[in-house]
């Protein structure tokens, strides 16, 4: 006898048995209880320009105000989720698709979710926003010169890279292409961690997401 419980097996292509199922709690009911608007704060930049330092201290400074948060780190990430990716331009445009596809339930859960990746594509940036509602996607430009983020080099990449061991690096010998219209553009050179994320919350209190909200 045939189970109803068991979930039809899809092999190769999207099966026509699979449908979104409809939550009994909406995403304005996750809103209205956490107190404020949803969104995703999509920090981009190159590597070592302090993207996931700001994105932590953002995410400190909001959960200090009591908002509902994650942070989505880039290497994080790569650990379980996006385990199977490289770096090569192919492997860059899945891992931001399947990161836009998980920030996006982040947000539907009613969250203030930080994404830090370097995302070098404007057409990748662009996908992730057109997959939320306006409004939903925030584009945080952490704009560092790679002459900084070549002295700090925390991870020695930029090394590897300029000596051939590392291929495909953002900035050495694959294209960063600069956010246009970015909502908040942080120029960190002279700045502190500090002064840059308040930069960010500033954005979020003006722009009245952190406000009490009914949904």
């Amino acid at each position: 006898m045939n189970n109803p419980y068991v979930e039809k097996e899809v092999d190769g292509d999207k099966s026509s048995d699979v449908v979104w199922h409809q939550a009994s709690v909406s995403h304005g009911d996750h809103v209205k209880l956490n107190g404020h608007k949803a969104a995703v704060l999509w920090f981009t930049g190159l590597s070592g320009s302090g993207k996931s330092t700001v994105a932590n201290a953002v995410d400190l400074m909001l959960h200090q105000r009591q908002a509902k948060t994650y942070v989505l780190d880039g290497d994080n990430v790569r650990h379980g989720l996006n385990g199977d990716l490289g770096f090569s331009d192919i492997d860059r445009v899945e891992n931001i698709r399947r990161i836009g596809e998980v920030a996006k339930l982040f947000v539907d859960a009613g969250l203030l979710v930080s994404s830090a990746f370097i995302s070098p594509f404007i057409a990748d940036r662009n996908m992730v926003r057109e997959q939320l509602a306006a409004g939903q996607f925030i584009e945080v430009f952490i704009d560092t010169p790679i002459e900084i983020c070549e002295s700090r080099d925390p991870k020695g990449l930029y090394k590897k890279a300029r000596a051939g061991e590392i291929k495909n690096f953002t900035g050495i010998d694959s294209v960063y292409q600069l956010p246009v219209k970015p909502e908040v553009h942080i120029k960190t050179a002279g700045k502190s961690i500090e002064a840059c994320a308040q930069q960010v919350v500033n954005y979020l209190q003006e722009q009245g997401y952190l406000l009490p909200c009914s949904g």
